[in-house]
Parts: structure tokens; sequence; C-alpha cells
């Protein structure tokens, strides 16, 4: 963490000092997480649309480059030093030969096609100072899967038509497509307020739920935690909840299928993103929907579907927003996907989805999806990703697609070194 703290100060020094300009500026040399291994070299520079960018390239280079698409979306400012993060969270990539390379993307918060071309760009950006490498490949992780899916439709192509990609891995990702990815949080925002009433508060203006937050509001992470646990007790241990806020916490849970752990989350995502998605992405057009949902599993589940707040979607605003972040299907590349089973933040439903979507468009033979019994979202064993990334390879030498079912047995024999192996027929 010292280095990354030191190498985010190396670069905000540069930022001050180049700012953003028409000609990107030379990459600078930065300090690498330890992570990425001993003697990889790590650059940071900025694209012609003011996404940041950092490079790794190890000592044991392989000469293939892997592409990343970071998750999210980040509302906050891109910072020159974020990509340090994703970096060290995939180094195992790095440790076994890989160069990387990540973007912050131009702006935060959402925008899936936006996202996709400063992806691709943060590629032609490596190809310009290195050359392009023997094989390049496009990695999504969670809301970046969104981002590579998109990506890998617009950009990759065909072998045939000398595509910029060479084979796509998707971690945990949100292949649902944006139309289909979100509604369970609007659910969440009004479920939640059916049973708290303080978001908004009675003494606040009111505002349809499906905004996440009027643009001009000052409410901060820390103040929605503490609305949270005023009324559910959430943060605390459920002896010490009183027994309306164990009540509320437990009908919030059941009707929306929230893990607890994940309720602050959920809700701070469908606050401060649904108030950039739709405010700032969407012209202020709803792309939600409840209108028709049957809530069931409370305590009093007419009450709740008397009670909840309701709303219909504007065709336009689901028409921008499929348009953005929906998916085609329409892959020309090996593409690998895997999901943690029991991930608490993006469904593995998501997969049957993605698979019927590229089923639609003729293309299942480009697409092989794995499971893992895992339950974290945003970071799996280092063992998972190394398989499928050597599966992947072995896919593009051999050009035949691999069987899932073998993978936990080449886990085994290969990389159980790296960490558990832990997968399950998807």
């Amino acid at each position: 963490m010292r280095k990354l703290a030191a190498a985010a100060l190396a670069i905000a020094g540069f930022i001050a000092a180049t700012g953003v300009r028409a000609d990107p500026p030379t990459p600078r040399p930065i300090d690498c997480p330890a992570s990425a291994g001993h003697g990889t070299r790590c650059l940071s520079g900025q694209d012609a649309n003011g996404a940041w960018y950092v490079i790794a390239i190890p000592t044991n280079w392989n000469n293939r480059l892997i592409v990343h698409a970071h998750g999210g979306p980040r509302t906050g400012t891109p910072e020159p030093a974020d990509p340090l993060e994703d970096l060290d969270r995939f180094s195992v990539m790095v440790r076994h030969g890989y160069a990387w390379i990540g973007s912050t993307y131009r702006r935060g918060g959402y925008g899936v096609r936006m996202a996709a071309e400063d992806t691709d760009n943060s590629r032609a950006v490596f190809w310009s100072l290195f050359g392009r490498p023997e094989r390049t490949l496009l990695h999504g992780q969670s809301w970046g899967g969104n981002v590579a899916a998109k990506a890998s439709e617009i950009y990759a192509g065909s072998t045939e038509a000398g595509g910029s990609y060479d084979g796509v891995l998707i971690t945990n990702g949100v292949v649902s497509g944006g139309t289909r990815a979100y509604g369970f949080r609007a659910d969440l925002r009004a479920v939640y307020q059916y049973y708290c009433a303080n978001h908004p508060a009675p003494d606040e203006p009111g505002y349809p739920l499906w905004q996440g937050l009027p643009l001009d509001s000052r409410m901060t992470r820390a103040e929605l935690r503490r609305r949270v646990e005023a009324c559910t007790g959430v943060d605390q241990p459920e002896a010490r909840r009183t027994p309306e806020q164990s009540a509320r916490l437990r009908d919030i849970l059941a009707v929306t299928g929230v893990a607890e752990a994940q309720l602050v989350s959920h809700l701070s995502w469908a606050t401060f993103l649904f108030q950039d998605m739709v405010l700032l992405r969407l012209d202020g057009r709803n792309p939600f929907d409840n209108s028709a949902t049957v809530y069931s599993g409370s305590a009093d589940d007419a009450a709740l579907n008397a009670g909840v707040q309701r709303f219909a979607a504007d065709p336009e605003g689901v028409a921008m927003l499929a348009h953005d972040a929906d998916l085609s299907g329409e892959i020309a590349r090996p593409t690998l996907t895997v999901h943690a089973r029991h991930d608490p933040t993006v469904s593995f439903a998501a997969e049957a989805l993605y698979a019927g979507t590229v089923a639609a468009a003729g293309r299942s033979g480009w697409l092989v999806q794995a499971a893992t019994d895992e339950s974290e979202h945003s970071r799996l064993s280092d063992a998972t990703y190394m398989t499928v990334l050597d599966a992947l390879e072995n896919w593009i030498d051999r050009g035949v697609s691999p069987d899932p079912a073998a993978f936990q047995a080449r886990c085994e024999a290969r990389w159980s070194g790296q960490g558990p192996c832990l997968f399950v027929q998807p």
C-alpha cells in the first residue's frame, strides 16, 4: 500500500504540472504495486480524451497484452492513480508474463459506449507505444464486463477483418445489459422507502425514487448509511437491534432478495448511480418500472403492494439506456465468462441472460461460460483467473472451445499454487 500511495502522489504531481492537453503527454514511469512482481515496469499517461491509463510490463513479458475494463461505474472524477487498484487486483496475470493496461475512462458516471471507446483507446495507446503484441485480450470485470462485451461487439471484429482483439474474458460481469441490470435496485428504493420513510425524509422535498437523488442534493454516502442504520440497525449485531428495526430489515431483505451485508451498497448504487444515470445521461427520463410488480415475502404483502411508491418507465428512457448498454450478442471472437455462483452484487442469473442474447444472434459457438463456488464479487481466486485465461489461450491456439466441466481438473493440475480451485458445473 505504501508503494500505491507513493505512486498516487507522483502521478498527482504530474497532472498538476501538465493538465489535459490536446496532444497527450508522453507516459511517465511510476511505481508498480508490489503484487505486480519484481522488475515490472509501470507507466501512467493520459489519452486525447482525458482518460488516465496505467501500463504494466513484466520482465518476463510474453508479448501478449491484457486490456482491462474496470467496474463500477465510479461516479467521482477520475484520478490518475485509479487503475493501480485494478492492476493490484489482477496482478496475477502480470506476474505470469502478460502486459496490462487499464483506463479510468474520460469521466466518472454511467456510459457503457463511452467506456468501451476509452477502453479501446487504451489498447491503441499501448500499440502505438510498443507495437502490436502477438496477442491482445480484452478483460472486463463487473460493470466492466458490460463495457468489455460492448467493446467486443464494436471493436473486436473477426480474424478475417483484422479485429483488434484475439479473445475476450469477462469475470462476474454485468452481461445482462443495462435495461435488465438495475431494476432490482429500483425495487429496493421503493421497498426501502415504504418501510423506512427516510430517503427522502418527511421534512425534505419529495422526488420520484427512480431519480436516485436530486442534482442539488448534498447527501453523502455516510449520511445514507446513517439513515439505513437508524431504520434497520443493519450495522449492529442482531441482539442490539430494536424489534422494529429487526422487523423492517427482515421484510426489506425478504422482499428484495438483497443480502444484509450488501444492503447499504445496493442502496448507494440506487441513489448516487441512479442520480447520474437518469439526470445526467438519460435527460431525466425514467428507465425503471414497478407499475405492475407484485412484491412478496413480507409480513404483510397486501399493505406493501398498496402503499409502495409506483412508477412507470418512459419508453424513450428505456430506449436510450438500451442503446448505450444493452448487448446484441453479435460476438466474433472466443469469449469466456466466469461468474461466482454466490456473487452478492451481480446475480449469477446474468449469465443465462447473456447466453440467450448470444444464442439469439446465432453466435453461441463463440461463447463458453464457467462458474465457481465463490461468494465474492470484486475478486475471485487467482487460480480462477489463471485457469480461465489459460483455457481462453488454448481455445485461440487450437480453435476448439474448452469444456467448462474440465476446468476444475485443469485448475488443480496447473494453477492450484495460485489459490483455491473452486470450479463447479455452470
